[in-house]
């Protein structure tokens, strides 16, 4: 049951990031791009935890996935509102 999760929520992962990269195609904006890029490390950090026979995600190498993951997200809403506020002057 487990596995079935994790299954899931990296192929749901993987979809989210698909999704953000047709917008970067369409759009050029790099915001989507590093939304699109931090979806694809959970999905493939989801891939490899459901694949080894950790029980627990105590490791510290699946918490620095997920923190570079999230970081990605917090710099490309910085990195969004930096350039939003240079276009204005």
């Amino acid at each position: 049951m487990n596995n079935m999760l994790i299954g899931a929520i990296a192929t749901c992962s993987l979809a989210i990031s698909l999704f953000f990269l047709k917008f970067w195609r369409s759009t050029k904006d790099r915001f989507f791009l590093y939304f699109s890029l931090a979806f694809l490390v959970e999905a493939i950090h989801r891939v490899i935890f459901g694949l080894t026979c950790l029980i627990n995600e105590d490791v510290p190498l699946f918490y620095l996935a997920r923190l570079f993951a999230y970081g990605l997200i917090l710099y490309a809403i910085i990195d969004k509102n930096k350039r939003r506020d240079n276009g204005k002057e």
